[in-house]
């Protein structure tokens, strides 16, 4: 690739991330001072991505991500999740419950991947399923990647409505659930999300998009010497996945 397409490339996502971060729609004037790159090639960077789909301009003459990004991502969750399949089976191997692989889609836990236990009576989580991140292990597992406030304004913004008994809806106790996890290693769903079912999960560091993994199992299984066991394994299981992801991004293909 030429230095001036390159450069090209990494404008464009300059653009696609600014507008992801930023939460709202932005004017060009907005754009291209928090680029700092100069008015007319990001007006021509910009009405390139709206001509592909990847952009769209509203009638206020703001910008905001377009729809078709949400089939890329679609797309990208679902072949990382299948990257991480053989991992999801080792873990399956070790405990015999069902494991899974969540990320955080917005105000949601996205799962991407799930290998189903060995017993004759297990979980089974549907890969592309969106459930609450207030309500579940994966979802409180991503929750503790991010600082307190941040979390705080995700939960009062997403709802913490009562699913079971055991659901927790007040956004200070989970926060305080939120702060033993993190010093712990791992959180849990006690019938929080379905009645019968336990969950315990862990972050996974470094991962491209806020990762989590779990095992999810009928509750009465996860007593609490599996439960410490499922933890340690999901441990060691998240740290070789951080470390595939630092070698695949200090060992990336020159085009």
């Amino acid at each position: 690739m030429s230095e001036g397409g390159l450069q090209s490339v990494e404008r464009a996502f300059e653009v696609l991330e600014l507008l992801t971060g930023s939460g709202r729609e932005l004017s060009l004037s907005e754009i291209t001072a928090a680029t700092g790159r100069p008015a007319p090639s990001v007006h021509r960077l910009v009405r390139t991505l709206v001509a592909l789909g990847y952009v769209r301009q509203e009638a206020s003459r703001r910008y905001a991500l377009a729809p078709a990004l949400i089939r890329l991502g679609d797309a990208a969750a679902r072949q990382f999740g299948t990257w991480a399949n053989p991992l999801l089976a080792e873990l399956v191997d070790q405990i015999g419950e069902s494991a899974n692989m969540a990320i955080l889609d917005g105000a949601h836990a996205l799962y991407v991947a799930h290998v189903a236990g060995r017993h004759t009576m297990r979980m089974f989580t549907e890969v592309g399923h969106r459930v609450p991140l207030h309500s579940t292990g994966v979802g409180k597992a991503l929750l503790t990647q991010l600082p307190e406030a941040e979390a705080g304004r995700l939960l009062r913004f997403a709802g913490m409505p009562r699913i079971t008994d055991q659901t927790i809806t007040d956004p200070s106790d989970l926060l305080q659930e939120l702060s033993g996890a993190r010093a712990l290693g791992y959180t849990l769903d006690n019938g929080e999300q379905e009645v019968g079912v336990a969950c315990v999960a862990v972050p996974v560091p470094a991962a491209p998009s806020l990762t989590a993994i779990s095992f999810s199992a009928p509750a009465p299984r996860l007593t609490p010497e599996v439960v410490r066991k499922a933890a340690a394994a999901l441990r060691e299981g998240a740290t070789r996945l951080a470390e595939r992801f630092a070698a695949e991004r200090a060992g990336g293909p020159d085009l």
